[in-house]
């Protein structure tokens, strides 16, 4: 393993990963960063954490929508894959709107 720099929206990570392959996680970072600096420039999101859950279920349902081809979330448009990670931020909203009051 050996040890690749990356910056994502402006933090610095040291990650691993194997010879051969720096290519591909420099690829998947940028996409990462580019996915995360679009959720907090439309600016509905925020905390780098919720920021990353939600860059994590876009990404994950871009993944499924590729690969199933049946099962509960088989034939999804990306217009309702939008729809069901839009429902998914508002039950977070709800469930840390509480917290949030503490700070």
């Amino acid at each position: 393993m050996i040890q690749v720099q990356a910056t994502i929206m402006g933090q610095p990570y040291t990650l691993a990963c194997r010879e051969g392959e720096q290519a591909a996680l420099h690829h998947a970072v940028a996409y990462l960063d580019q996915k995360m600096r679009t959720i907090r420039d439309a600016g509905k999101i925020k905390g780098t954490d919720r920021i990353a859950v939600m860059a994590a279920l876009g990404i994950a349902a871009e993944l499924l929508g590729s690969q199933q081809s049946d099962g509960p979330f088989a034939g999804l448009t990306i217009a309702e894959w939008k729809q069901q990670i839009a429902a998914i931020n508002d039950v977070l909203d709800q469930a840390l709107a509480p917290q949030e009051k503490l700070f």
